[in-house]
């Protein structure tokens, strides 16, 4: 691809190939779902829509309502317990009669209208009808029972698990079951299934503004506890137990569709910093992609430079994609990424993404330019937000990369 960086950065590289020949499947149905406005009702809200995967495999999806009884929520003194809540995409065996699910729950949009403006002051604030957007993949159908790899994800921060829908559906469609992961209280908003006599059924982000190095330190230890502790149920699930809290009933054959001897973690900004230090810290995991996460704590008080995480600092020895792009560089991001890439005999690979910036790892490369083509997003905020570049090439860029990574390190047949 003419976008994707093709020099070598301390001779490692990530190949390009797949990402060529997703792009081919993308520009056709695809690339017009991308770069198409949202439709407007009666009223004139606008409903965007996800780009379509482009697997062999029709999707099933669910949620999964965890609780962790050995923990206290770091976030909320009055919680005693550590919830998370995940949604699972995987191969279906069959969708029929299974609706197609939505991005957001009624209850996260409506809170996502304030809470996502909050974050990300380039989106608008009115116009956007956010519980409409459907997803490509259909809830509980049951599941093709057969030994696939997994792949967590960890969104950014501030952000929800909603957000990396696009990427979870190309994965699934492709083999994979993806679990996506809301960490409450780090997340914009969270709702779970009911209410509880220490919490209201949605909760809100306590972020405001960028988190200095203590809170920074809190949000990705939490983080990585979140995800061990993820892969812990599935590995009750795995062996035909229930972990979902409200014991809801499961897809049929999930269970025995997880291959937790092949498992992968990937993440978005402190999302991507959280895969990088979850792969040194837990060695179930056997592959990681960070999508441009920090590998060290923000400077203190005195402005000099933070702690590398054990990561960068001592090295990894399974494989490890940094991706990102040339609109969100720096030189902490310089120093903590060239530490990573500096270890001998290190697995760690580092690829480009140019004409683009932070939020096109998400699924804003599709819906920014479809807000900006229906007059509520300004060129300069949606260049802000995901780069200029075309979400014909973003998208498959971004897909092509991460599923050509796992493929060869945990590949799906």
């Amino acid at each position: 691809m003419h976008q994707m960086g093709n020099r070598m950065v301390n001779r490692r590289t990530v190949t390009t190939s797949a990402v060529a020949a997703m792009a081919l499947l993308f520009r056709g149905a695809g690339a017009a779902q991308a770069r198409a406005a949202g439709r407007a009702d009666a009223t004139g809200t606008v409903t965007l829509r996800l780009p379509a995967p482009t697997g062999p495999h029709r999707i099933g999806v669910t949620t999964l309502h965890l609780v962790d009884r050995s923990r206290r929520d770091p976030w909320e003194s009055a919680l005693p317990v550590r919830e998370v809540m995940t949604t699972v995409f995987y191969p279906a065996r069959s969708v029929h009669g299974c609706p197609v699910a939505r991005q957001m729950t009624a209850g996260a949009a409506r809170s996502f209208v304030d809470s996502g403006h909050a974050v990300h002051p380039e989106l608008p604030e009115t116009g956007v009808d956010w519980a409409a957007t459907a997803t490509h993949a259909h809830t509980n159908a049951p599941a093709d029972a057969v030994p696939r790899p997994v792949l967590l994800y960890s969104p950014g921060g501030g952000d929800p698990r909603t957000l990396g829908t696009g990427l979870a559906e190309e994965l699934a469609s492709r083999g994979y079951v993806v679990v996506t992961i809301d960490h409450p209280g780090d997340a914009s908003e969270v709702e779970f299934p009911t209410a509880t006599a220490h919490r209201e059924k949605l909760r809100s982000t306590v972020l405001r503004g960028a988190p200095g190095p203590e809170l920074f330190r809190t949000m990705i230890g939490t983080r990585i506890a979140d995800t061990r502790f993820v892969l812990d149920q599935l590995e009750a699930l795995a062996a035909g137990r229930n972990p979902d809290a409200e014991d809801r009933p499961l897809p049929p054959g999930l269970g025995r569709a997880l291959d937790l001897r092949r498992v992968g973690v990937y993440g978005h900004s402190a999302g991507g910093t959280t895969a990088a230090e979850a792969l040194y810290e837990d060695r179930r995991i056997r592959a990681a992609v960070n999508l441009e996460g920090y590998l060290d704590y923000p400077p203190d008080a005195s402005g000099r430079e933070g702690e590398l995480f054990p990561v960068a600092r001592d090295g990894v020895d399974r494989p490890l994609l940094l991706l990102g792009t040339d609109g969100f560089r720096d030189e902490r991001f310089e120093r903590s990424w060239s530490a990573m890439l500096a270890h001998p005999q290190g697995r760690t690979r580092r690829g480009l993404l140019r004409n683009a910036t932070h939020g096109v790892f998400t699924d804003y490369a599709a819906l920014a330019p479809q807000l900006q083509a229906a007059g509520l997003m300004t060129a300069e905020n949606r260049v802000r937000l995901i780069g200029a570049i075309d979400p014909a090439v973003s998208v498959p860029s971004v897909r092509g990369c991460v599923l050509s990574f796992f493929a060869r390190h945990l590949p799906s047949h």
